[in-house]
Formats: structure tokens, sequence, C-alpha cells
């Protein structure tokens, strides 16, 4: 191949660099373990975004090394096929779910890919370019390898419908799944008040996804006034949670009750205090809120990322996971909870055809913005300082040419 391979590569806390960076081959080399991979494919990226996960590790948030190319969200194009790969061919393009499933184990068989038990020799689940899951490079790049190609990947019926929607589509392979599966889990049906917390691109994918489970009102919760006035671009209402009021005296101020059906924690980890709080670090706040808030008998989804370790944490017991969530209030008001991964591949489907018939618009909801692979940096740095954009990678122009 006479293109080299570009990546985003981690560099330690704070810095990514855009580098050479090896050229995928049909293999993994795990921890000096190496495995052949003739169910992969290689692809030609064609679009890669940066996610709010991926942010968690570059501001030294986890336990990352140095020298990581990032990245799981991607879309590509085949450009070769292992040998043991029947029904995705060479030119077809592709959404990749970020999780990465055999298709064979127990539990990829019950629908839950995003914990396979097979691609992750330290534990359930595994992704691509991320910390302790799996080892696979990053899709960050101009091309990568994806195993397990006929049973992960999901295929675009017709390449010119699709590209003429890549900027819908390139959300598939993460955020719009994950904003939905916050909501189905946290139980939004037709005529549900909901209130989602964070209005970064999971928290406005989640709010787009409630309009299309059919909600009444969708609430979006955030200290960032450019990220509120993207919830409220596509109709949602907003809470400023720099205001000094109780969230539920604000939810009430819109409803006239102060509590909704269901809540999503769309923040994760290194959620923050309101009002006179906003600026300090209190990782289970916004669990807490979701409780308080969620009528007796709903539900609290929880796509937002939790950690095992969190290295850069300011409380000591929120460095090994242990938070001080107030589980009594859940379990006296019979609230459900689901956490985890997205099963991506449970939802991408049924969101492409919503996507390529006009049935959702989720590209303007989170305000996709192409920029090309070498701008990833600056990229990096516009999206800490809280802009209201899902910065879409674009490493061969093929997005902006398709515009």
């Amino acid at each position: 191949m006479a293109d080299k391979n570009r990546g985003v590569v981690y560099r330690g806390k704070g810095k990514v660099q855009v580098e050479d960076i090896p050229f995928p081959k049909l293999e993994l080399d795990y921890k000096g373990r190496h495995r052949a991979c003739q169910h992969g494919v290689i692809l030609k990226v064609i679009s890669t975004n940066i996610c709010g996960s991926d942010q968690h590790m570059v501001r030294g948030r986890t336990t990352a090394s140095a020298g990581l190319t990032l990245g799981h969200e991607i879309t590509g194009e085949v450009i070769e096929a292992g040998s043991d790969v029947e029904f995705i061919k060479r030119g077809d393009l592709v959404s990749v779910p970020f999780n990465i499933a055999c298709g064979r184990c127990r539990n990829c068989k019950e629908g839950k890919t995003g914990i396979c038990l097979n691609v992750n020799p330290d534990r359930p689940g595994a992704a691509y370019g991320y910390v302790d899951m799996g080892g696979w490079a990053g899709g960050q790049a101009k091309y990568v390898m994806v195993p397990y190609a006929d049973f992960n990947l999901l295929k675009f019926p017709d390449k010119g419908q699709a590209m003429a929607k890549i900027r819908d589509l390139t959300l598939l392979s993460d955020i719009f799944p994950t904003g939905y599966h916050g909501a189905v889990t946290a139980g939004v049906g037709t005529g549900s008040t909901v209130y989602v917390a964070g209005a970064g691109p999971v928290g406005l994918a989640c709010a787009h996804a409630c309009q299309l489970l059919g909600a009444a009102v969708v609430i979006v919760g955030d200290v960032i006034d450019e990220r509120l006035a993207q919830a409220r671009s596509f109709g949602c209402e907003t809470i400023d949670l720099k205001q000094r009021s109780a969230v539920s005296e604000m939810i009430a101020q819109l409803l006239g009750e102060p509590e909704v059906d269901c809540a999503v924690d769309c923040v994760g980890f290194e959620a923050r205090g309101v009002g006179g709080e906003a600026h300090r670090e209190q990782p289970a706040t916004v669990l807490n809120q979701t409780m308080q808030v969620t009528r007796a008998g709903g539900g609290v989804g929880i796509p937002g990322l939790y950690v095992t370790e969190d290295p850069g944490a300011v409380e000591e017991s929120a460095k090994l996971g242990n938070l001080s969530i107030r589980i009594g209030l859940g379990w006296a008001k019979s609230l459900h909870f689901h956490t985890g991964q997205c099963p991506v591949m449970r939802y991408n489907r049924q969101l492409m055809m919503a996507i390529l018939h006009g049935k959702a618009q989720i590209a303007k909801a989170v305000n996709a913005t192409v920029i090309s692979l070498e701008q990833a940096a600056q990229g990096y740095i516009d999206f800490d300082r809280g802009a209201a954009k899902k910065f879409v990678l674009d490493p061969h122009g093929s997005v902006s040419a398709a515009a």
C-alpha cells in the first residue's frame, strides 16, 4: 500500500499528536502475544470521531500508557478481507460498533456484545484504542483493522445514499446508540418526562433519542451555556446547573412538579457539583441527583462512563471507583438502574434506517463538525474547553467531498 498510515497518539497527560503509525495487519499483538485475525478486515477510515471517553484518557484520568493510538468511533471502506470473512466484501462501506465482539461466546449470543468474553484477556469487553480494553489499535487513523468482521460490521445498503448522510451515519458507531440505550434502559416512552444530565455529545444524542422514543418533555442540564443553547436548538428544555437552585426546583419550574419519569446520567465519573459547587468535582453528584429527581418507580439509565481506577480523582475512595452513592434513596423509591457499555449492535441497524429515511437528524442535534485528521490535537483542546460540537475527523477528505 503506497499510502502511509497516520493516527492520533496519546503521549501523556494533556497531550495527543498525529504521527506515522504502522499500517494495520490482520493480527493482534497484545502484550507480546500475537493472534492471527483472518476473520478481520482492514478499513480505509472514512470518518472517525473524538469521544468524551477519549478525553478522560487524555486528561490523565485513567491508567492509559503513552503510545496508545486513540479512537473507537469508526466508519470505513473495506480494502482487504481475511480468508475467514465470508459476507463482508472489499468496497463495502460499513459502520463499526465500538464494542469488539466475537459473536460466539455466551454473552454475544445473548446480545451482550459490550461484555464479550473472548476479545480481551484481562476482563469482559473490548474496544478500539482504549485503556484496558484488549490492546486493539484505535481508529483515529487513516487505516485500521477490525476483527470478527462478519459479526461486527454494519454494512450500509447503498454507498451513495450513505455518503450523502455520512455526518449522521458516523454517529452510529457509539454516541447515537449509547444515548438511545441510556433512554431505553431508563424507560423513556411515549409521553415520558425525562431529565438528561449533561449536554455533551452523548447527552445531546440521548436527548434526541428521547424525542424519537416519544418523550413529552426532555430537560437537559449542564453548566456550559453554549451546550445548553445547542440542546434548545432542537426542542429541549434546559436547566443551568450554575444556578444556586436545586435541580428538583428547576425541574418544578418547567413541569409544575419536582420529579420526572426517567433520568439519564450522561456525565460519568468527572461530575461536578451544582450552583456554588459547580467548579468542584463531586463524582457521585449526578448519580445522586438523578435518584432525587426521578419519581418513585421510575428508572435511571447510566451510559456515562465510570471507571474502576481513576488516578486523578479528588477523593481517595474515588481513585478505586468507590463513590458515595445514596443507594438507600434509590431503594426506598424502587428505582431501577442500568449501567455499562451500550451494546451497539442492539440498536445500530434500526437507527441507521431512521437516519436514511429522514426520521433522525442526529448530526444536527450534536452539531457534528468535520475537521481533518491533522487537526485532531486542536479538536481535543476545543472539546476539553466545552465546545458544543461533536468533532468528526476526516482522514481522507471523503466527508468534506461528500458535503
